[in-house]
């Protein structure tokens, strides 16, 4: 996905829209009950555990970006309702699918978990966007540039990064694999330097 990086940044700096208290309409890929992965992970958390600078992410908070809507402040509920109706005929449509996750690599503000095969994850989320312009004149967020990851650290301060890769590479257990078998809109907040949420909804794949 990308080379790695002499130097780490603080992952957690304010975006556009966000601040303490926001809470965001997304769509994710989550793991619950993928226990070759939450092994994998754990490998990783083991080995960054004297890595300063670094946020674990434990089982429960792993998960795939896919799509953003927007702050809750701006999107109603109807709308999110809608989109997921929308949503629900166009994933059916798609089957579930396995990812091999891992291995982990430095980027500037995370390491991350690279996914393969990355095109089952692209049509889930063509179809999001896809529904999403059935409810929407316009579609947030840019169709393309999109890479599937996950991460399994985020980065919390300045400085280098060769201890998180070197650490990194004790790691050898990977690739983990995960059945999906959903996607899900959640409710997503960062306010304690980790990404939490509630669910939604979640949408069945075919």
């Amino acid at each position: 996905m990308t080379d790695t990086p002499a130097r780490m940044a603080n992952h957690w700096w304010w975006r556009p829209g966000w601040t303490t208290g926001t809470r965001w309409y997304t769509w994710h890929l989550v793991f619950d009950g993928a226990d070759d992965l939450h092994g994998l992970a754990a490998d990783y958390r083991h080995a960054l555990a004297d890595v300063p600078g670094l946020d674990l992410v434990p089982d429960r908070w792993l998960h795939l970006t896919m799509q953003g809507l927007g702050s809750t402040d701006e999107v109603s509920a109807a709308d999110a309702r809608a989109i997921v109706d929308a949503a629900t005929s166009r994933l059916a449509k798609i089957p579930a699918f396995d990812l091999a996750l891992g291995p982990a690599i430095v980027t500037p503000e995370a390491l991350l978990l690279t996914v393969d095969p990355a095109e089952p994850v692209h049509a889930v989320r063509s179809a999001i966007r896809a529904a999403i312009a059935d409810v929407w004149p316009e579609v947030p967020e840019q169709a393309d540039g999109f890479r599937p990851h996950v991460s399994v650290a985020y980065s919390n301060a300045d400085g280098p990064a060769h201890p998180a890769a070197d650490a990194l590479a004790g790691v050898t257990t990977y690739p983990a694999t995960a059945r999906i078998t959903s996607a899900e809109l959640i409710v997503l907040g960062r306010d304690r330097r980790m990404y939490e949420w509630e669910t939604a909804a979640r949408v069945p794949l075919g």
